[in-house]
C-alpha cells in the first residue's frame, strides 16, 4: 500500500468512525445513562468486533453480496428491525437509579456482534476492502482492519465520554426521558440511507 492510499484510509477511518451513526449515538445514550467505565465493554465491543468483520469481509464475505445481491437487501431489512427495537428500547430506558430495572448497557460481545446487524459498519467494512485492497491481499486487509482498530476506538469513545458529561445536566428524569427520546428518534433517523433503497419505488 502507498503512503497516499495509506493517508486516505486512515482519513476515511477516521470520519466514518467519528461520525453519527447507530454505534456512536447508542454509547452517546449509554454514557449518560450508565457512566463511562459501565460502557467500557461496549466500545471494546464495538472497536474489536468491527476490526473481526472487516478481517473477515475481506477474506470473502465480499464476494456472497456480489454472487447474492439478494442477501444484502435481506441483511438490510433484518438491520432496520433490530434498531427499531433498540430505539424502542433506548426510549423507554429508566432512570438506573430509580429501580425499575432500566436496563443495563450492553456488554462486549453485544456490542461485538451487533456490528453484523449495523449498516453504518457494513458500509464502511465494504467500502474499506473494495476501495482499500484492490488486490484483496491478506497483507492489505489486515492492514485495513488493523488502521481502523486503532482509530475506531479513541473515536467512539469520545462518544460514550460525551454522554457522561452530559448526564450532568440530565439530573432530573423528565430531562433524561427527553434525552433518551432524542437519542431513539436520531437512531431511527439513522436507518435513512438503508430505509431509502428499500422503500424507493421500482
Amino acid at each position: 500500500m502507498t503512503h497516499d492510499l495509506f493517508l486516505a484510509l486512515a482519513l476515511f477511518a477516521f470520519v466514518s468512525s467519528i461520525t453519527p451513526g447507530p454505534n456512536n449515538l447508542m454509547l452517546m445514550a449509554s454514557g449518560a445513562n450508565f457512566g463511562f467505565r459501565r460502557t467500557l465493554p461496549h466500545m471494546l465491543g464495538i472497536a474489536i468486533g468491527f476490526t473481526v468483520m472487516v478481517l473477515l469481509v475481506g477474506a470473502g464475505l465480499i464476494r456472497v453480496f456480489d454472487t447474492l445481491p439478494l442477501s444484502y437487501t435481506l441483511l438490510r431489512i433484518g438491520s432496520v428491525v433490530y434498531l427499531l427495537w433498540l430505539a424502542w428500547k433506548i426510549a423507554h430506558a429508566a432512570p438506573v437509579a430509580s429501580g425499575t430495572g432500566g436496563g443495563r448497557p450492553f456488554g462486549f460481545l453485544q456490542a461485538a456482534a451487533f456490528q453484523w446487524v449495523n449498516p453504518k459498519a457494513w458500509a464502511m467494512a465494504l467500502t474499506a476492502i473494495s476501495a482499500y485492497t484492490p488486490e484483496r491481499s491478506l497483507t492489505a486487509i489486515v492492514l485495513v482492519a488493523l488502521v481502523f482498530g486503532a482509530i475506531n476506538l479513541p473515536s467512539v469513545s469520545s462518544w460514550a465520554l460525551l454522554g457522561q458529561q452530559m448526564a450532568r445536566v440530565l439530573t432530573n428524569p423528565r430531562r433524561l426521558a427527553a434525552f433518551n427520546w432524542t437519542m431513539a428518534a436520531l437512531l431511527v433517523a439513522s436507518l435513512y440511507p438503508v430505509l431509502g433503497p428499500l422503500l424507493a419505488p421500482r
